[in-house]
């Protein structure tokens, strides 16, 4: 009889110890990231290293397709899908975001952020932890920012130093209210074209300038058809990682912890390799030397910036205020 009752407990607590050990097995064995831009670009390389992280710290059991190029999705339809749980993971640019949340035109602001790390710090410590919830009556989870960087206007007419300087000129832009507001309050022309018919449009006449990150204006070879760059840095283009809500509310302890180190693994490469790729455009644009280049000076942003003021008043009760100057302080 004891060797009877000893049998059933030790049978007893190896089911309990198959439970706790399959309890803790990984919850999922597919994520996948659909992204719009190419492979060369420091959005999917952070992809990768996500990529990377979790299939070798999960020895293969979960496995992470990334879809970059718009190959799964594109523009149009990867905030949908997203909603869905038709894929895991996207990082589209913010200006995309603001038919859901008009703060996350914070990036287009013009003149608002000193320095990469003052953006890093604004999106980690600051306001932007609010703004990452913006969007969660959607079923969406605001992860990190993942930045591309400061933008630069260039153009065929003059060296712009000032703000009436820009006066007259055509401007490509990026769609979006607050960009084509900058350039209307600057007498300007915005002018919305594809990004893949830009250098074209820029050739032939259509447009007398655009702005854009270094990293573009170089690979992109915008150099050969325009005369003068200022360095700017008015505003940015910026992305944000997200993610379902309904997928990571599924996510056992284990496959959560797993989850969310890939993702502060992946945002640290990324935005390393996002300053450093514009760091190295920037100075192959000098070398090539296509272009006068002029850099403002401080008296010339805080120029700028007191021209662009009006800006600021139609714009400030949509992001609010308090967002503004959190990310001013920076």
């Amino acid at each position: 009889m004891l060797l009877k009752r000893l049998i059933l407990l030790t049978t007893l607590c190896f089911f309990i110890s198959l439970g706790s050990a399959l309890a803790e097995d990984y919850s999922i064995k597919i994520i996948r990231f659909s992204h719009v831009v190419s492979e060369n670009t420091p959005k999917h390389q952070g992809a990768l290293k996500l990529k990377e992280y979790i299939e070798e710290k999960s020895d293969g059991q979960i496995k992470v397709q990334v879809y970059p190029n718009s190959s799964l999705y594109g523009d149009k339809d990867e905030v949908e899908n997203l909603i869905a749980n038709n894929v895991q993971f996207i990082c589209p640019d913010m200006s995309k975001l603001t038919r859901y949340d008009g703060r996350y035109d914070v990036p287009s602001m013009p003149f608002l952020f000193e320095d990469d790390q003052a953006v890093f710090d604004f999106w980690d410590k600051g306001k932007g932890q609010e703004l990452l919830k913006g969007l969660e009556r959607e079923g969406i989870i605001g992860l990190r920012c993942w930045p591309n960087g400061f933008k630069n206007i260039t153009n065929n007419k003059l060296p712009i130093k000032k703000p009436g300087d820009i006066k007259g000129l055509k401007i490509r832009t990026q769609s979006g209210e607050v960009l084509s507001s900058i350039y209307d309050t600057l007498d300007a022309s915005p002018m919305s074209i594809a990004f893949g018919e830009l250098f074209t449009a820029l050739q032939q006449g259509v447009v007398d300038g655009q702005s854009n990150t270094f990293s573009n204006i170089y690979t992109k070879k915008f150099d050969e058809v325009q005369k003068y760059m200022s360095v700017t840095q008015h505003n940015r283009v910026d992305y944000l990682l997200l993610t379902n809500k309904r997928f990571m509310d599924s996510l056992n302890e284990k496959t959560r912890k797993l989850v969310m180190e890939a993702i502060d693994v992946a945002t640290e490469k990324e935005r390393e390799l996002s300053i450093e790729l514009n760091n190295q455009a920037y100075k192959k644009l000098k070398e090539r030397g296509q272009m006068e280049i002029y850099e403002l000076t401080k008296e010339d942003r805080k120029a700028f910036r007191e021209a662009l003021a009006p800006v600021y008043e139609k714009y400030t009760p949509v992001i609010g205020e308090d967002v503004l100057e959190d990310a001013m302080s920076r």
